[in-house]
């Protein structure tokens, strides 16, 4: 069962922007945290962007700290990813991903999020 769903990959050239969607098709009441994560071919999934809902506290990788905003329309269980400034390292399957908040703050590891979307492309050339 789908449950996130990730938009607006594509392709780009360096310096240029791109506004990713996550929309959570079935909501879960207990999923404060909203975040995405990429993985490049040959690497690791790693976190880029974490939000929680409910304070709309942002986490940021310092990959991409500055360059990179996220953000969320809550009563449309919809979060975002501003990028901007973007570089050929970032090129990589975007996901979206939800979990719980444990301890008063949302985890980073992708290792702690239960729901995942399917993935977009973003590509960034030189």
């Amino acid at each position: 069962q789908v449950q996130l769903a990730e938009s607006g990959g594509g392709s780009v050239q360096t310096g240029g922007s791109l506004r990713l969607s996550c929309v959570a098709s079935v909501y879960s009441y207990n999923s404060f945290c909203m975040g995405w994560f990429r993985q490049a071919p040959g690497n690791r999934r790693e976190e880029v962007a974490i939000l929680y809902r409910t304070t709309s506290t942002p986490y940021y990788a310092d990959s991409v700290k500055g360059r990179f905003t996220i953000s969320q329309d809550y009563s449309k269980n919809t979060v975002y990813l501003q990028m901007s400034s973007l570089k050929p390292e970032d090129t990589a399957i975007y996901y979206c991903a939800a979990d719980s908040p444990q301890g008063g703050k949302c985890l980073t590891s992708p290792n702690d999020y239960y729901v995942w979307g399917q993935g977009t492309q973003v590509t960034v050339s030189s």
